[in-house]
């Protein structure tokens, strides 16, 4: 009988293994355990010393409390239109870029495609400023405008889909070339067909981005009802000093779309990335 490529692995080595990934697994679970726990303690209960583990008495009001402790319908519609909004434009972007990077002849193509890249080394941070003055001289500070705009061009975006449509096979747009199919027909009805994974992959990273943004909504909007969802969970800490019951309730609350997603979208998630490769 054929053994297996596991056989040969002496069982405390499997063992060690298999410890390695349970702890990896527990360090990024574990947290989230802790704030759902301090969601459910007394606003006092959490500094009490040794800190504790478990709520004595579980308090489920605090969700209810928090969420209308501020504007949380607004936060969660903010957050939601701008989400939306910049992933549908992202993958507009992303996707017709990707395919002119990929398919079409121009001088300079992989010049500029290269530059593109080299901004991925740029920290984000360094852009804010210069960001924020662009906003500000078009008047769209504290506006849908000013959080959507700088959002819709992801150049991982571009260069994730440029390497799915580079393993797309030639002999299928040329085989619609010669029914008489031109250029935006090809890449509409055959191109962003077999994409789909790919799309979802980028859609799904960007939705996640734009919904957990800090720093950008929070430099841009000044008014309560133009804050996003991250930006209005930071205010319990001014507001109600450090009411964490609180903050990580709505913390909490925050988080479940997220979960949602990507129960739904998971499987479109790993297809894309099994499908997209780096080609040359």
């Amino acid at each position: 009988m054929r053994r297996g490529p596991q056989s040969d692995v002496p069982p405390v080595l499997r063992l060690c293994g298999w410890a390695f990934v349970l702890a990896l697994a527990l360090s990024a679970f574990v947290p989230f355990l802790y704030m759902l726990s301090t969601s459910l303690m007394d606003e006092l209960e959490v500094y009490g010393y040794p800190p504790p583990v478990l709520p004595s008495t579980p308090r489920w009001s605090n969700y209810p409390e928090a969420l209308s402790a501020l504007p949380f319908d607004r936060f969660f519609l903010v957050s939601f239109v701008v989400a939306i909004t910049v992933t549908l434009a992202t993958l507009v972007t992303s996707a017709t870029a990707a395919w002119a990077f990929a398919r079409l002849e121009f001088p300079g193509r992989d010049r500029v495609f290269l530059l593109y890249l080299s901004t991925l080394m740029v920290p984000a941070i360094i852009l804010l400023i210069p960001r924020f003055l662009i906003v500000s001289g078009f008047g769209w500070v504290d506006t849908f405008r000013g959080l959507i705009i700088t959002e819709v061009v992801q150049v991982w975006g571009i260069f994730l889909l440029r390497q799915h449509f580079l393993s797309v096979p030639r002999e299928l747009e040329d085989a619609a070339r010669v029914d008489g199919a031109g250029e935006v027909t090809v890449f509409a009805r055959i191109a962003l067909p077999l994409a789909g994974p790919a799309l979802a992959t980028v859609g799904l990273f960007v939705f996640v981005d734009q919904w957990k943004a800090f720093l950008w909504p929070l430099i841009v909007t000044r008014s309560m009802g133009m804050r996003t969802l991250e930006v209005g969970i930071s205010r319990f800490a001014g507001i109600y000093y450090s009411n964490w019951p609180y903050q990580m309730a709505a913390a909490v609350v925050a988080i479940l779309p997220i979960l949602v997603l990507f129960f739904f979208a998971q499987r479109y998630f790993i297809r894309g990335i099994q499908l997209t490769g780096i080609k040359a």
